[in-house]
């Protein structure tokens, strides 16, 4: 029997109300959509916008004729000129052999860069989480960190680009290019370029020491789509720059979000959970906690020097200001690691200089530089 199409909602767009940068894209969209609609199902009507992200990809939900746990569909916008949408599938396979529940790609347009996806929910975990009670989302973050381990569970070499010291360098330089020359107005003299350096290689260093797994790049609660329903599975994202790296990259990120901050006590209890059902379960995290705490810290450190030049870089040249309001969080980031480790005392004074702070550098478990 034919289902009826449902009356579009509030936030429903036509294809022509969608603002496009290039005209001739709208019709290619529309054109396309209306291709693929009778094999899925999908009703044109009910099309709105889900949801847009720092690259040229933005997201647009279609509802669907209703079948098992499947009322509405994801469609991705990917202009081929400026993103490479086959690594999202490759990695997409990936999750879905390691039992993950992620997209599936329903549909893909390759030459134009249009894909239909299953639709993980209208929740993600940021959105549902208790930002004011950290361990009330402990059950949340169990729950993220047993994805994370199936993740890593299913690595092997070869199949994902390394993480590797060009990588991790080109990561790095984005700090001085970025936040500090183009955000602050620096200019870099010999001094502070002896500094990063010297930084930089006790970081890459540290960090290409860690065994190297399967990493998300990019696993934090905006990435994570909270359960559809009781018992259900946490939904995984945004996974299309995954690499073959540091074990210690995606706990980091999933306790130091870039948006998101909790006391030490409580990332340190996730943490150790982390590690200690990773150990039970075969992965390479040392028998140590200690020893791999410090890998995490550094590799933290590693990334919000990264993301304090990409957020300046979306303000600039991309024109996305708001990422820019939590340079509070990842700065402060920056500092409390710098603080634990003696090594990192010059870069610790670096920043301070940079920021206009005065006050010793005291954080955590109390360590001073």
């Amino acid at each position: 029997m034919s289902q009826a199409a449902p009356t579009p909602s509030p936030q429903a767009q036509t294809v022509a109300d969608i603002v496009w940068p290039e005209p001739h894209r709208a019709s290619q969209f529309a054109n396309w959509l209306a291709r693929i609609s009778p094999e899925h199902g999908l009703h044109p009507e009910s099309l709105r916008l889900a949801s847009a992200d720092a690259s040229f990809r933005r997201y647009f939900r279609v509802d669907a004729v209703a079948g098992v746990n499947h009322h509405s569909r994801i469609i991705m916008d990917a202009p081929p000129e400026r993103e490479n949408c086959l690594p999202f599938v490759q990695v997409a396979q990936l999750m879905h052999d390691a039992g993950i529940h992620a997209p599936k790609v329903l549909a893909w347009d390759e030459p134009q860069g249009f894909m239909l996806l299953s639709d993980l929910g209208g929740q993600t975990m940021m959105q549902i989480i208790d930002k004011n009670q950290a361990q009330a989302n402990l059950p949340m973050y169990l729950q993220a960190v047993d994805t994370l381990i199936a993740w890593q569970l299913a690595s092997r070499p070869g199949v994902l680009p390394p993480y590797d010291e060009a990588l991790l360098r080109r990561e790095l330089e984005l700090f001085p290019d970025w936040y500090l020359t183009q955000h602050k107005g620096l200019t870099i003299d010999a001094e502070m370029r002896a500094t990063l350096d010297k930084a930089f290689d006790q970081i890459v260093t540290t960090n290409l020491a860690q065994p190297a797994v399967f990493v998300h790049r990019d696993f934090m609660p905006r990435n994570l789509m909270a359960p559809t329903h009781p018992g259900g599975p946490l939904g995984v994202l945004d996974f299309q720059d995954a690499v073959y790296g540091p074990i210690t990259y995606d706990i980091a990120s999933l306790m130091r979000d870039a948006f998101l901050s909790w006391d030490e006590d409580f990332c340190l209890d996730v943490t150790i959970r982390y590690w200690d059902k990773a150990r039970k379960a075969g992965l390479p995290v040392g028998d140590d906690f200690g020893d791999f705490y410090r890998g995490v810290e550094w590799m933290g450190l590693q990334r919000h020097l990264k993301v304090a030049g990409i957020f300046a870089r979306l303000t600039l040249r991309d024109g996305k200001p708001h990422y820019l309001a939590d340079t509070p969080r990842f700065i402060h980031y920056i500092r409390s690691t710098c603080a634990r480790y003696r090594e990192l005392k010059a870069l610790l004074r670096l920043v301070d200089k940079v920021e206009g702070i005065e006050e010793p550098a005291v954080f955590g478990f109390g360590r001073q530089v």
